[in-house]
């Protein structure tokens, strides 16, 4: 089985959520085969992955060749790992799943999650989807470590997020020796970075409803709420005269009216820079 890397993968995007709500609100159950093979079953719910057919729900057998990881072009392929014989795996994941679950109970529970998440990346157990359910198992650990069924952050998303990076010292760790400190210190700045990026995404939410409370009962018109909205959101780029009236759909001289006035109020205010190029923004948001 030939697995390519791939940078936005969207198989089942119901299983995926699925399988990551199991893992962390109900982390108190224990990780068994079984659990895997239902994880697996809801990523592929066809018994597909994109056009090939794929074993869903059991383990991989090998029987259209080794479990490899490669990129580039067929006929100039580059194989970044090839997983253990498909013959071993059994008995591998009966020995990762009692570690889990019982003689790695002494290991602090995010060191746990790092080296968990390693291992599984590892034996590569299914035809496909084993990065997204070792996501699942870290994060299924690092709820664990946490005791509560609350949580303001995602590995597996980080992880998403920073995939070129995490391709590249996965593949360092698998490829070297037997020390994994590397990908343990990468993995373990992952949730400081997480926990980051959910904080800022938490301040862009509280933003918005701050800021029309604080505005008040001050009129707008639709097209102004609408446009008002967008640059809480995040407006990419400079927000121009040009841009509102296509964004907002109207005219040049509409858009000019609504902007003015919204500047007249402090509610925009001009950037630096006139002409063509005058763009505006949230008064005290540059």
């Amino acid at each position: 089985m030939t697995i390519r890397l791939s940078h936005g993968r969207t198989d089942s995007i119901e299983g995926v959520v699925e399988m990551m709500l199991d893992a962390t609100r109900h982390d108190d159950q224990p990780l068994t085969a079984d659990r895997l093979f239902a994880w697996h079953a809801s990523l592929f719910p066809t018994g597909r992955s994109g056009m090939r057919t794929i074993r869903a729900g059991t383990w991989r057998d090998d029987h259209t060749g080794p479990m490899q990881v490669v990129s580039g072009r067929i006929g100039r392929e580059r194989v970044h790992y090839e997983g253990p014989a498909a013959g071993r795996l059994a008995q591998e994941m009966q020995a990762f799943l009692e570690w889990f679950e019982g003689a790695g109970a002494h290991h602090d529970p995010v060191l746990k999650a790092g080296l968990a998440h390693l291992w599984f990346a590892t034996m590569r157990p299914f035809d496909d989807g084993n990065g997204r359910m070792a996501r699942a198992i870290a994060d299924l650990a690092l709820a664990r470590s946490e005791r509560s069924a609350q949580r303001f952050y995602s590995m597996s998303s980080q992880i998403r997020q920073e995939r070129a990076a995490y391709y590249d010292i996965l593949e360092r760790t698998q490829r070297g020796t037997l020390d994994v400190t590397p990908w343990m210190e990468w993995f373990l700045a992952c949730p400081s970075r997480a926990i980051d990026g959910a904080q800022t995404t938490l301040a862009a939410v509280l933003a918005k409803p701050r800021f029309w409370q604080t505005l008040g009962t001050a009129p707008v018109n639709e097209r102004q709420r609408f446009m008002l909205n967008r640059l809480l959101e995040g407006f990419e780029g400079h927000l121009t005269t040009s841009k509102w009236a296509t964004t907002a759909t109207c005219s040049s001289d509409t858009a000019l009216r609504d902007i003015l006035e919204l500047v007249e109020r402090g509610i925009l205010e001009r950037n630096p820079g006139r002409g063509r190029s005058t763009s505006y923004s949230l008064a005290g948001i540059q």
